[in-house]
């Protein structure tokens, strides 16, 4: 069985939870340190979402001055709700480029590999659904 075939397991106090480990893709690489690094990605979107990650950034900064100054609840809470819509965002245009590239290639390819995909986007679905 392969390394990334292998199953994790966590253990909390008496019960062990399994989880897949993610699938290997056609445009993912490791570097020297193991962790996987992509390769199919449009600059353009990768810049766009560098932009979009650094004003949640100060979106972020904001909510902590908000706090600090016990603004009104109503209005913190507000802008958390806007900061988590920003990052759905970010999330929505990297499922996309995980689909395009990652996904579509993996399922071409067929066999185990389709299949280690398939888990993935469900657990990925499952996961970011909340």
């Amino acid at each position: 069985m392969s390394e990334d075939a292998k199953m994790a397991t966590k253990v909390k106090g008496n019960l062990e939870r399994v989880t897949p480990v993610a699938a290997e893709c056609g445009c993912a690489v490791r570097d020297g340190l193991g962790s996987r690094k992509a390769l199919g990605v449009d600059p353009e979107i990768k810049s766009r979402n560098i932009k979009r990650l650094r004003r949640i950034e100060g979106q972020v900064r904001g909510l902590q001055k908000m706090v600090d100054e016990d603004r009104y609840c109503a209005d913190i809470l507000t802008q958390i709700s806007s900061v988590q819509e920003a990052l759905r965002g970010v999330g929505k245009e990297l499922m996309r480029n995980h689909l395009k590239h990652c996904a579509t290639g993996a399922i071409r390819s067929g066999g185990d590999e389709a299949d280690r995909m398939y888990d993935e986007l469900v657990d990925l679905m499952y996961t970011h659904s909340r």
